[in-house]
């Protein structure tokens, strides 16, 4: 009987080093490949362009390869466990690093196994990430961009998503990047908000800016990015116009569109009671979500409604009421808003939604309740986590006082020295530009 060959693979983009180690494998026995799951690279690295089922299709018909297996951990040691192969091969690669903790867990794991862990020279000037920047920097397609918010909540505990109301804001949450604990954090995804939108052109978010004029200005950040958007829809409009809508955001690759409860002329949540806050009927909300769903073309868009019941003063049943009707219609997940500063009308709300509907995406943005950590918002029930006005809201105050140290002091130097990024800085800020 052949003795099993392990390899964690991810499969997305194939090279001649995934054959080299591959074939190398081959020499000792039959190649199981382990191909990590979305679930298992989400909080990694970004997700793969091809999904689990693709990849594994490309990869079962490689030569050499006899069996391919889920590896639904980042970590080797449950798929060790079960299958307990006589060896495992990687690259030499994960010595150093922050991989390395992998490596020492397979060697005592394999060494009670009675197993051998291979290690095998990385092909060098060939490597996945490296071809999937240069991707990167081609684009990505409106399908792709689409389909990939649902892929992210159903593989990851819970989905980071960071305002953006222009290019240069796109690219902050495309690429800032940073590492706790070994582990690489980034955002998953923008929010195109009718607020901060309406607020950089210095007008109210009262709807006054129309929706082909938020498009215009959304697609400076749609060229520059390929991560995963989702649109403030605000009330989403008339039920009549509200199809074109959601064809019109399908059709340049938004995944999703989160619509509010309420009727009349739009007053900000955040004012709550102070501001009358007029909600639809169940029933024609109900409505509406079903035009969109009907408008729709593809699976992957989502129409998230946006309950609007705690900022009115009402009761966490009513809510309840309201959003097990809204997924009664149809709808892709719920958003429960509230001002509220200690977060327990949230808490409350989730957990008890929870135990009726244990698959619908529950959103919430926690602006006001903002002391609670993702870890703890995903123990509620919460899938997606919106950061709804940070980037317009950092840059006011910098800006402002930027502009009055030059009035003070009349001349730049000091603004330039505390509050200005070096000139040569931004010159090399977006992707693409030359250096002279």
């Amino acid at each position: 009987m052949a003795k099993t060959v392990y390899l964690g693979m991810i499969g997305d983009i194939m090279h001649p080093g995934y054959i080299n180690i591959i074939n190398k494998a081959a020499e000792y026995g039959e190649v199981m490949i382990g191909l990590f799951t979305d679930k298992a690279i989400a909080n990694h690295r970004r997700l793969p362009y091809l999904t689990w089922e693709q990849r594994k299709s490309v990869v079962e018909n490689i030569k050499n390869v006899a069996k391919v297996v889920p590896q639904d951990d980042w970590s080797y040691i449950p798929n060790l466990l079960e299958y307990k192969p006589k060896y495992i091969i990687h690259g030499d690669d994960w010595k150093e690093g922050p991989d390395k903790f992998l490596r020492d867990e397979v060697y005592k794991t394999m060494e009670k196994l009675g197993g051998e862990v291979i290690e095998i020279p990385y092909t060098k000037n060939v490597t996945a990430s490296g071809i999937k920047e240069e991707i990167n920097a081609l684009g990505v397609t409106p399908q792709m961009r689409l389909s990939s918010l649902r892929r992210l909540i159903e593989a990851k505990p819970i989905v980071r998503i960071l305002e953006s109301h222009c290019g240069l804001t796109g690219l902050i949450a495309e690429h800032t990047m940073v590492e706790v604990n070994g582990q690489k954090r980034e955002f998953d995804g923008m929010w195109s908000s009718s607020l901060t939108d309406s607020t950089s052109k210095g007008k109210p978010d009262i709807e006054a800016v129309d929706l082909t004029t938020r498009l215009h200005d959304l697609n400076d950040t749609i060229e520059v990015t390929t991560k995963p958007i989702i649109y403030d829809g605000d009330t989403g409009g008339k039920v009549e116009h509200f199809g074109f809508t959601v064809r019109t955001l399908e059709r340049l690759g938004i995944s999703a569109i989160i619509i509010e409860d309420k009727v009349g002329l739009k007053q900000n949540s955040l004012f709550g009671t102070d501001a009358v806050q007029t909600q639809d009927t169940i029933e024609g909300f109900q409505t509406k979500i079903r035009a969109g769903k009907a408008a729709q073309i593809t699976r992957d868009f989502m129409i998230i409604s946006r309950c609007e019941s705690l900022i009115a003063g009402k009761s966490v049943d009513d809510a309840l009421e309201r959003c097990y009707a809204y997924v009664e219609a149809g709808t892709d997940g719920i958003m429960i808003h509230s001002k509220n500063k200690d977060g327990q009308d949230i808490k409350e709300f989730c957990t008890r939604f929870r135990e009726k509907d244990d698959y619908t995406p529950i959103v919430v943005v926690p602006t006001t309740y903002n002391q609670f950590t993702e870890e703890e918002l995903a123990t509620w029930g919460i899938n997606v986590v919106i950061y709804a006005n940070h980037m317009l809201r950092a840059a006011y105050p910098a800006m402002v006082k930027c502009a009055e140290t030059i009035l003070r002091t009349s001349r730049s130097l000091e603004a330039s020295d505390e509050y200005c990024m070096p000139i040569k800085q931004i010159l090399t800020l977006i992707p693409g530009t030359k250096k002279s």
